[in-house]
């Protein structure tokens, strides 16, 4: 049977089809017959010059895109997983730098607290989901517990066999209320990761960054890889599948990914007003308060 045959017999819609939901295969048997697309050959660093040119041209694309989303009421969900260090949050941030923030915000949920630990999963991430007219990029998501949960022993095995199989049906239904659902996962190498971490270590403004976590991920390097192969294997599936991004090179991801989000949301440009810039309002007898009543600012530089 080809894992693509298997895939689908375990991710349909049984409840339409009249299939038994409880038909579940284990996660070995998904796993040893996932095999992960392999790795291409790395290009050259893109200049700098020529990521800000195209960068310039796809944030006018994205401001496109939110006015869009606006005017349309559309609901849209972008995830971003993948290894530590892999760049997830630049690309966020460069995704959003030219955005509203009250349309397009970001959802990084730290360490659950006790009472969320008793809730049912999927539970506090549900208020974050966009209501109409919104964009919500998650930077890390519901998927923790098919990584470092997995990985670290946070979750029990119960818990973990039951996230793969309610994972599948969560996006499902919230595909079924209309939310535009995007999953990427940035691919970042092993010497690339060092590197990345090393940085991290000599720059004081940026060991923040690296948390005790982030260095365990190393030493288990291996045991994540295997985490991400039975993830894809459960949950890339036809309705939210996962989009792989080479993250080696930072600039050409972050394009590439900005690109591809442009690509999966059919928009047009909304005309607007033109917009004429008001006189400014005469004084009419206003007299200012004298400087020396106002505290400024040192003007230290």
């Amino acid at each position: 049977m080809s894992h693509k045959h298997k895939k689908d017999k375990h991710h349909s819609d049984r409840d339409q089809n009249g299939h038994d939901p409880e038909e579940v295969a284990t996660v070995e048997e998904v796993a040893a017959e996932y095999q992960p697309e392999p790795v291409k050959k790395p290009k050259d660093k893109l200049d700098t010059k020529t990521y800000e040119k195209e960068l310039a041209k796809l944030q006018i694309e994205l401001v496109k895109l939110q006015e869009w989303v606006r005017a349309k009421g559309l609901k849209v969900v972008v995830i971003f997983e993948g290894r530590d260090a892999a760049g997830k949050g630049g690309a966020i941030t460069t995704i959003t730098a030219c955005l509203n923030p009250r349309v397009c915000r970001v959802v990084a949920l730290g360490t659950p607290t006790e009472r969320e630990k008793t809730q049912w999963y999927f539970q506090r991430y549900t208020p974050h989901l966009p209501a109409a007219g919104e964009i919500v990029l998650f930077d890390r998501s519901w998927y923790n517990r098919a990584g470092v949960e997995r990985v670290m022993g946070f979750c029990t095995e119960a818990e973990y066999q039951e996230f793969l199989r309610s994972c599948p049906e969560f996006e499902r239904m919230l595909i079924r209320s209309d939310i535009i659902l995007i999953k990427y996962w940035f691919s970042v190498s092993d010497e690339e990761q060092e590197q990345r971490f090393q940085a991290r270590i000599d720059d004081p403004t940026r060991h923040w960054k690296l948390s005790p976590m982030d260095l365990q991920s190393r030493a288990k390097w291996v045991e994540y890889s295997k985490a991400k192969d039975t993830m894809f294997a459960y949950t890339d599936i036809k309705q939210s599948p996962w989009y792989v991004v080479n993250a080696d090179d930072k600039k050409r991801a972050r394009l590439n990914v900005i690109a591809h989000l442009l690509s999966k949301i059919p928009y047009e440009d909304v005309t607007h007003e033109r917009i004429v810039l008001p006189p400014r309002q005469d004084e009419k007898g206003y007299v200012r308060p004298p400087m020396t009543d106002q505290t400024f600012v040192p003007e230290a530089y």
